[in-house]
Formats: C-alpha cells, sequence, structure tokens
C-alpha cells in the first residue's frame, strides 16, 4: 500500500547517526503500515554493538537514544498527513522485518508526532 503525503524516507547513502549513549547507529529501513489506530512509520536502525549497550545502559539511558533518533531523525522525515504514531527500533543485525530472530538482538518504543517532539506512546 502506497502512503501519499510522506518525505523521502530513505537517505542517499548510509551514515552514521549521534546519539547519546555514543553507540554507533546507522540507518537501515522505513516500514509503513496501516493498524486499526492508523498508519505507522517504522524507522529501523542497525547498531552493532547493541548487545554490549544493553548490558551497560539503564532503560533511561537506552530510551534516550530511541527518542533522539524520533526526533532527530524520523521527524523531519514525515509530512502532512502525519502517521499516527512512528515506531523507533534497534537491532544488532539486519533483519526480515515481522521475523523474530533469537540471535539478533532488538529493542523498540513508539512514538506519537506532537508538535514537532515525539511523545512516549505506552503499549
Amino acid at each position: 500500500m502506497a502512503f501519499a503525503g510522506f518525505a523521502e524516507l530513505a537517505p542517499l547513502e548510509a551514515q552514521e547517526l549521534s546519539v547519546p549513549s555514543g553507540q554507533p547507529v546507522t540507518f537501515f529501513e522505513t516500514v509503513m503500515d496501516q493498524p486499526a489506530m492508523g498508519v505507522t512509520a517504522r524507522f529501523r536502525f542497525l547498531a552493532p554493538e547493541l548487545p554490549a549497550y544493553l548490558e551497560r545502559l539503564s532503560y533511561e539511558e537506552l530510551e534516550a537514544d530511541l527518542s533522539s533518533l524520533c526526533v532527530s531523525y524520523a521527524l523531519p522525515r514525515i509530512s502532512a498527513p502525519e502517521p499516527a504514531m512512528i515506531v523507533i527500533s534497534l537491532s544488532s543485525a539486519p533483519t526480515e522485518f515481522g521475523t523474530p530472530d533469537p540471535d539478533v538482538a532488538q529493542v523498540f518504543e513508539a512514538y506519537r508526532p506532537m508538535g514537532g517532539s515525539c511523545e512516549w506512546e505506552a503499549f
């Protein structure tokens, strides 16, 4: 299903992104879908050192990385109409969307775009 009104979602070339924890993160892909609650934009990032960071980061420190990616990367790449939800995920290796891989560390959080910021959304 195509979604009109969204800006270019993929970068022209791979770039390492800056997050508060300092872990290396690069954009992987965007997946758009429309569940019952409206359009969801899923921004997927690769973080090869994620397993080591999971051992030493608190939840708050990890969530700061996800929130930072929502504000600095996802929001500038969407346009009207805004999606109802933005999901930011980090994985230690590429995976097929929706297919679990027990050998790959993965974390994600959902946010609601609110006036230029990302408001954490409890599931």
